[in-house]
């Protein structure tokens, strides 16, 4: 058990680099659940393990704990879905098992659902986010997003996909307000977060298909930047990008 957790924590920490066959991005898992997934502030897995199965509305069915870090695997880091038997899923439950440790089972947290919500929805500005950009984040993004192992693509094809929770306006700008700069977190306004946000998510991402299908009973959050029922794209960016390519061979599930 114990090598199984090791095992979990090392797919979480250098994910691109452990399961070249399934992902792609030059995101990994700990680019936002950060500090192994125990910060509070930063989409914390302390307590998953109590908190599945649960009902997912984007989803609009009851989902398991591996069938939510498949939704990681394939929309955050624009792979393709680990199969539910695998060693590499069971070593990630075990981890998350292991963080769960003494969390009864449905107990509700701040954070029990990922990044702490903001208080005041903002408007972003483009051309503000572009000045914060270069004066802050470029130092460790690159100036065309790309990032450089281990920091993660903002954007681009290497990025996160268009249905990833971090593609959404609000979700990344409380990202961004309680964990950004590296050297500073906490040091941005809400409006320097939102206006760096919506810069970000202005850019071209990898695809995610059926992404039509969120929320097939409606109720999509406003800042969603596609199309589903009921729901009109909010600032979606240029155009979509193919989803990036793995090693994945044809035996491969």
């Amino acid at each position: 058990m114990g090598a199984s957790i090791r095992r979990g924590l090392a797919l979480l920490r250098f994910t691109p680099e452990s399961l070249p066959k399934f992902v792609a991005s030059n995101v990994r898992c700990t680019s936002c659940h950060q500090n192994d997934g125990t910060k509070a502030t930063s989409a914390p897995l302390t307590g998953a393990h109590a908190r599945f199965p649960k009902y997912m509305p984007r989803s609009g069915k009851v989902i398991s704990l591996a069938d939510r870090v498949n939704y990681c695997v394939t929309r955050s880091l624009s792979g393709v879905a680990l199969p539910a038997d695998s060693r590499e899923m069971n070593d990630i439950l075990a981890y998350l098992a292991f963080i769960s440790r003494d969390v009864p089972v449905g107990r509700k947290t701040a954070a029990v659902d990922g990044l702490l919500p903001m208080k005041d929805t903002l408007v972003g500005d483009t051309l503000r986010g572009r000045t914060l950009f270069t004066a802050t984040c470029v130092i460790c993004h690159q100036a065309d997003g790309s990032g450089k192992s281990p920091i993660p693509a903002l954007w681009g094809p290497r990025s996160y996909s268009i249905g990833a929770s971090m593609a959404r306006q609000e979700r990344a700008a409380s990202f961004i307000s309680h964990n950004m700069p590296q050297s500073a977190p906490g040091s941005l306004t809400p409006q320097n977060a939102f206006d760096l946000a919506a810069y970000i998510n202005s850019h071209s991402r990898p695809d995610s298909p059926g992404k039509e299908h969120d929320w097939s009973a409606g109720g999509a959050p406003r800042d969603v930047p596609y199309a589903t029922t009921g729901h009109s794209a909010f600032n979606p960016p240029p155009h979509l990008l193919p989803r990036p390519t793995t090693h994945k061979t044809d035996g491969d599930r």
